[in-house]
């Protein structure tokens, strides 16, 4: 078959390695389980709170910003660890990086989601009717 023909097939495949890929970083990366509790809590705030269609677009992106964090991260620690099993200075830095980046998406995501749900339920106690 030819790799540069586009087929069906081939798409299709290409996408049960993205879940693949999923599977794994659930399996194998812990912090990616805190990542879906911190995502499944906030999907039931809003649900409760009813938040509208630019608060629900917000909280998805942030969401999906820090998993892609997340997944970057982890490939870059995986190829890293395959390249050199041994301790690098170079893989140390370009691993917290990697973290760092984890970080910081998971920052933005707690501000926007306090930005998103404090005055919210601020309001419902202030106003429990």
């Amino acid at each position: 078959m030819n790799p540069n023909k586009f087929s069906l097939k081939s798409r299709f495949k290409s996408f049960r390695f993205a879940f693949d890929g999923l599977r794994s970083l659930f399996k194998f990366e812990h912090n990616s389980r805190i990542h879906i509790l911190a995502t499944v809590a906030a999907i039931i705030m809003g649900i409760a709170l009813k938040l509208n269609h630019y608060d629900w677009a917000l909280l998805i992106i942030v969401i999906c910003f820090v998993f892609l964090a997340e997944l970057l991260n982890s490939s870059i620690e995986s190829i890293a660890d395959h390249v050199n099993p041994e301790w690098n200075e170079l893989i140390r830095r370009a691993k917290d990086y990697g973290a760092a980046a984890v970080l910081i998406s998971a920052i933005v995501a707690i501000v926007t989601g306090c930005l998103i749900f404090i005055p919210r339920l601020l309001a419902l106690i202030s106003n429990p009717t």
